[in-house]
């Protein structure tokens, strides 16, 4: 069984937070949060990508 990958986890949580965020901006009608919190999950999203990819 394979160790389990506590920096992928917390990544993959850090973009399902930036996401639950982006609710929460549009919640309160905040244009620069949504575009701040969409922009930021999809750069942690990418990095993690560039990580996985290049562990390999």
């Amino acid at each position: 069984m394979e160790t389990f990958n506590w920096k992928f986890f917390s990544l993959a949580l850090l973009v399902v937070f930036m996401f639950i965020a982006v609710g929460f901006a549009v919640a309160l009608r905040s244009v620069p949060l949504i575009i701040l919190f969409i922009l930021l999950g999809f750069g942690l999203m990418g990095y993690g990508l560039a990580l996985k990819k290049k562990q390999k």
